[in-house]
C-alpha cells in the first residue's frame, strides 16, 4: 500500500504508458506505465542508469488512490495537458505505526502542437487511474460521488472535532467529490431526534465524527422509526472525534490498519469513508428492568470499567489519557459489585444464530410498517432464565459484554474479532478474587491485545449469543456504548447484521 515499492520487471498487465514532465518541472521527462493495480514513474534520465544498477521505479498502488483529474495550465500559451493524481498509502517512520498519508503527483504531457489533444490525453489517463481504482477490491456499492449526511458532535473529546473535521477529512471528501450536508449538533438527542423523524433517502449513507456516544443516538433513533428494518440499513460511517472512539478503532482495525490514535486514526477513518464498502454491523437488544428497550453496537458495562469510563469525564480536557488515569484512581479504591451473571454460550456453527432481515414481504412492509424487533433467546426478566444457559452468582469487580474488537482507540480488547458482523457477544468478567496487580497486567496488555494470552486468575472470557445481568443491589456504574444507563437488571442477546458500516475488510 506504500509508495517506491521496488519493481524489477514491466507488468504485463499494461494499461497505458506514455512520456510525461512532473510538475513542478524538474527538467526531467517521465517514464509512466498504468497497470491494472499501480502506477509506476521513473525518470527517464535516470533509466539507463536504473537498469544497469537496479534501482527500483516509484509505484503507487491504485487501492490507495482516491482522486484523479485532468485540467489546462493557466497560461493560455501553454499547450500542454496536465493532470493531478491523489494517493493516501500506508507509510510508517522509524518503527512507528503506519497510518495513510498523503501524496499527490502532478504530470505535464505534450504529444502534439494541438492542446485539446494533450488535454485529452491527460484526461484519458486521469479517468482511467479513477477507474481502475475504484475496481479495486470488493464493490463499493455506494453512489459516486457520494451524498453523506454529516453529524458533528463540537464538544466531544477534547471540544477540537468541528477544527479536525475542517483540516483532516474536508480535503479528503472534497477529493472525491462527495456532496455534504453538515450538521453540528447542539444538544442531546438532537441525531437521535433527526434519525427517528428525517427523510433519509436524501443520503447514501450517515457519518458520525464524534465519540461512541452521538453513533449510540444516531442507531437508537433509526430503530425508533415505522419503517425501522429499512432505515437501519443505511450505511454508518464514523469518524473519532471524541476520547473512546472504539467502533473507529475497531472499523481500522478490519480494514488492516495498524493501531494509531488521534489525527491518525482520523485521517484512517476518512480514507475509510471515502473508499469502503458497507458491511454488516452487529447490534445488540437490551432490555431493562424498567422495560426500557436499548440497542448497541458495542458494549455493555458493569463495574470497574463503567466506573473509570464515567468518572474520568472530569479528565476529559486530557483526551484519551483520561482513563490512564481514571484507572489509576480507581484502583487505589477498588469496588466490587454483588449480581448474578447468566448467558447463552455461543454455538459451534453459526447455524441458529439470530438474523435479521428486512427484504421479505416488503410491500406489506411500506404499507403497515414491520412488526417490533423480536429476540427470541430472551425470556422475561421477572422469569428464570432457561435452563440450558449458565449462571454466575459471585462478587464482581467488572462485567463487560463487548460484540467489537476495541473498547477504545488504545484498548484492543477482544482481538479474536475480525469484523463488525460476526455475530458473537464476548463476555469478560472479573470476579472479587482478582488482584490489582492483576488488574494492571490486563489493562497494559490490553492496549496490545496480548491479555488473552497471559495467565490472569479470576478473569474469564466466553464468547455467548445472550446474557442476563442482575445486580443484587442497585450500586455501581451501568454504561452501554458509553452512556450511563440505570444500574438495574438488563439482558440482551445479539442480531447479527442487523445494521451496516463503511469499512474496507471484507465483513462476515
Amino acid at each position: 500500500m506504500g509508495e517506491a515499492q521496488d519493481v524489477s520487471s514491466v507488468p504485463t498487465d499494461v494499461v497505458l504508458c506514455g512520456t510525461f514532465t512532473q510538475v513542478p518541472d524538474d527538467g526531467n521527462a517521465m517514464s509512466l506505465l498504468l497497470s491494472r493495480t499501480q502506477l509506476i514513474i521513473q525518470s527517464l534520465s535516470a533509466a539507463t542508469a536504473a537498469a544497469s544498477s537496479g534501482s527500483p521505479h516509484t509505484s503507487f498502488q491504485l487501492s490507495d488512490c482516491i482522486n484523479g483529474r485532468a485540467f489546462r495550465g493557466k497560461d493560455p500559451k501553454d499547450i500542454g495537458g496536465y493532470f493531478k493524481v491523489v494517493f493516501y498509502p500506508v507509510r510508517g517512520i522509524l518503527g512507528a505505526a503506519a497510518y495513510r498519508q498523503r501524496i499527490s503527483r502532478t504530470f505535464r504531457m505534450e504529444a502534439s502542437r494541438d492542446r485539446e489533444q494533450n488535454l485529452n490525453l491527460a484526461r484519458t489517463w486521469a479517468q482511467k487511474i479513477c477507474q481502475l481504482s475504484d475496481e479495486q477490491g470488493p464493490p463499493r456499492l455506494l453512489p459516486s460521488p457520494a451524498r453523506f449526511l454529516v453529524l458533528l458532535n463540537p464538544r466531544g473529546g477534547t471540544g477540537k472535532a468541528f477544527t479536525l473535521f475542517e483540516t483532516h477529512v474536508m480535503p479528503m471528501l472534497t477529493e472525491v467529490n462527495a456532496h455534504l450536508t453538515l450538521l453540528v449538533t447542539e444538544r442531546p438527542n438532537q441525531a437521535r431526534e433527526l434519525m427517528r423523524e428525517q427523510d433519509l433517502s436524501s443520503w447514501d449513507a450517515v457519518v458520525v465524527m464524534s465519540g461512541d456516544g452521538l453513533l449510540f443516538e444516531v442507531i437508537n433513533g433509526l430503530m425508533e422509526r415505522a419503517d425501522w428494518a429499512k432505515a437501519i440499513k443505511k450505511p454508518l460511517a464514523v469518524l473519532p472525534g471524541g476520547s473512546g472512539n472504539a467502533l473507529a478503532a475497531s472499523i481500522n482495525h478490519y480494514s488492516g490498519h495498524q493501531q494509531v490514535t488521534g489525527t491518525k486514526l482520523l485521517t484512517n477513518c476518512a480514507f475509510i469513508t471515502c473508499k469502503g464498502h458497507p458491511v454488516p454491523l452487529d447490534i445488540v437488544s437490551l432490555t431493562t428492568a424498567s422495560k426500557q428497550r436499548i440497542f448497541s453496537f458495542l458494549s455493555l458495562a458493569w463495574g470497574f470499567i463503567s466506573d473509570v469510563d464515567i468518572e474520568s469525564e472530569k479528565y476529559r480536557f486530557m483526551g484519551y489519557a483520561r482513563f490512564s488515569v481514571g484507572t489509576f484512581v480507581r484502583l487505589t479504591a477498588l469496588r466490587t459489585y454483588r449480581g448474578r451473571l447468566s448467558y447463552l454460550p455461543a454455538s459451534s456453527s453459526s447455524e441458529g444464530k439470530t438474523t435479521t432481515s428486512s427484504d421479505s414481504n416488503s410491500a406489506l412492509l411500506d404499507t403497515l410498517g414491520p412488526p417490533a424487533l423480536e429476540d427470541p433467546l430472551l425470556v422475561p426478566l421477572d422469569k428464570p432464565v432457561p435452563s440450558h444457559w449458565h449462571t454466575v452468582e459471585d462478587q464482581f469487580v467488572l462485567i463487560l459484554a463487548l460484540y467489537q474488537s476495541h473498547l477504545g482507540a488504545e484498548h484492543f480488547t477482544a482481538p479474536m474479532v475480525k469484523g463488525p458482523g460476526e455475530g458473537n457477544v464476548h463476555l469478560f468478567y472479573a470476579t472479587s478474587r482478582i488482584s490489582r496487580t492483576s488488574l494492571i497486567k490486563l489493562f497494559m496488555a490490553m492496549e496490545k491485545g496480548t491479555h488473552l494470552d497471559q495467565e490472569i486468575p479470576h478473569l474469564t472470557h466466553v464468547p455467548v449469543e445472550a446474557f442476563r445481568i442482575e445486580p443484587a443491589e442497585s450500586t455501581g456504574i451501568m454504561t452501554v456504548d458509553g452512556e450511563v444507563i440505570a444500574c438495574c437488571p438488563v439482558q440482551g442477546q445479539i442480531h447479527r447484521g442487523l445494521g451496516n458500516v463503511l469499512s474496507m475488510g471484507q465483513g462476515i
